[in-house]
């Protein structure tokens, strides 16, 4: 992340000016939210790497900003509507939209950040703008897709593995690519170069997702975690893991996989859930998982032709970003 500090701070001057203007804006009720939302932190990853994907082919990062605005409004809006749809009482340790105000509030907030996720492109020039737009368009409707096939699963008795690699490429990955080929867009890269950074993006989100499965498990540091261990086990959520396991079990260990799911002991599920987890080698064979997206991601990142030494960098802040200690 030093490497982008620089980086960093130019979008966050970006972001504070925007915010500012929402304080001008009426009806509050309706700009309030989006203010307060964007004002919740968070690493703004996927502004950060549309600004450096448009410095990889030697652009002024200030030309990517308002891409990097477009992406970061998009991910807020969707934390608004998710935390309705999750019914969840915090975000980032305060109270979520839904609650500080009310759900119909929190609608209608998020569906004008999400224009206003839109009319952030409408600096560039028409060419731009259009292919812009049209990335924009199909991760917006990528990543609903995502969500609503999250949704489904929860009431499916079983779920195929590369049904759930599917679900969090559309709902969580193809947004840190389309961040990555908008800020290479911006840049005027070839179609080519833009290509190869939206797979290094995807595959890294990937390799993410199913990297943050694992430490849910395993993690032995909560408060650095960030989350409580163990989470979608009592929750039974759908999981590579959880998957893998119904997957690969014997007639045995899938009954016992049903039995713990419907258990009320929080402390006794877990523990029997990550004693078949271990049985059947699942640590490991997430790992590999997650691996395999990794390589991917820095083959496609290898590809590209760019300044060999800014795409050091940027492999190096990736691989930064996935190394969570289990």
């Amino acid at each position: 992340m030093k490497e982008y500090k620089a980086f960093l701070q130019l979008f966050s001057d970006h972001l504070e000016k925007y915010i500012s203007g929402l304080a001008q804006k009426s009806p509050k009720e309706l700009y309030d939210p989006e203010g307060y939302i964007l004002s919740l932190g968070g690493k703004r990853i996927r502004p950060l790497l549309a600004v450096i994907a448009s410095d990889l082919f030697d652009r002024a990062p200030g030309e990517a900003l308002d891409t990097a605005l477009a992406v970061e409004l998009f991910h807020n809006f969707s934390l608004v509507h998710d935390d309705i749809l999750d019914a969840a009482p915090l975000r980032r340790n305060k109270a979520t939209v839904h609650v500080k105000w009310n759900t119909n509030i929190a609608i209608l907030s998020g569906d004008v950040i999400l224009v206003k996720a839109f009319q952030a492109l409408e600096s560039y020039e028409p060419a731009a703008f259009k292919k812009l737009g049209t990335l924009f368009n199909k991760t917006a409707i990528e990543v609903c897709e995502g969500q609503q096939l999250d949704m489904s699963f929860e009431t499916m008795d079983f779920v195929p593995v590369q049904a759930y690699l599917h679900m969090i490429t559309l709902k969580t990955a193809v947004l840190l690519g389309c961040s990555l080929k908008m800020g290479a867009i911006t840049a005027g890269a070839s179609e080519e170069n833009q290509e190869h950074l939206y797979e290094f993006g995807k595959h890294l989100g990937i390799s993410f997702q199913l990297l943050d499965d694992l430490l849910d498990a395993f993690a032995e540091d909560a408060e650095k975690f960030g989350k409580q261990p163990g989470g979608d086990i009592i929750a039974n959520k759908k999981t590579f893991l959880l998957l893998k396991a119904m997957e690969l079990a014997n007639a045995d260990q899938l009954e016992e996989i049903k039995t713990l799911m419907g258990l009320s002991d929080t402390a006794k599920k877990v523990k029997g859930m990550l004693s078949i987890y271990s049985q059947l080698n699942l640590k490991e064979l997430c790992q590999q998982e997650a691996d395999k997206h990794t390589q991917i991601a820095i083959d496609s990142l290898n590809k590209t032709k760019a300044s060999s030494a800014k795409k050091e960098n940027l492999k190096q802040f990736a691989l930064e970003l996935l190394n969570r200690q289990i």
